[in-house]
């Protein structure tokens, strides 16, 4: 079974990921939960993987349920900082200052 990824499904996770305000962060599950598949945030987590493809959507203000940064994705964290997020130490975002209330 080959597994493809609904366009429309796609564009709206981009179309929230645009809507974070710099100096926010999400989580994978509030935008599943923001276009009604609250149960698919791992879904949300794959389309975001591809980043390389969505230069111009901010899919570095998405981060996991805790706060953690992507493993490997080293500019994140600069790229979070540079619009005055805050952590709690190296690899969390401190959620309770810095999660989007949308």
């Amino acid at each position: 079974m080959k597994c493809t990824l609904n366009k429309d499904l796609i564009y709206e996770i981009l179309s929230v990921v645009e809507e974070i305000p710099k100096g926010k962060v999400a989580s994978y599950g509030q935008i599943a939960k923001l276009i009604g598949r609250e149960k698919n945030s791992r879904f949300v987590g794959k389309v975001l993987s591809m980043s390389k493809f969505y230069v111009k959507y901010p899919c570095h203000r998405v981060v996991n349920y805790a706060g953690r940064l992507v493993p490997g994705w080293y500019q994140q964290r600069t790229l979070l900082i540079d619009e005055g997020v805050e952590f709690k130490d190296d690899n969390h975002v401190d959620m309770k200052k810095c999660q989007w209330n949308c």
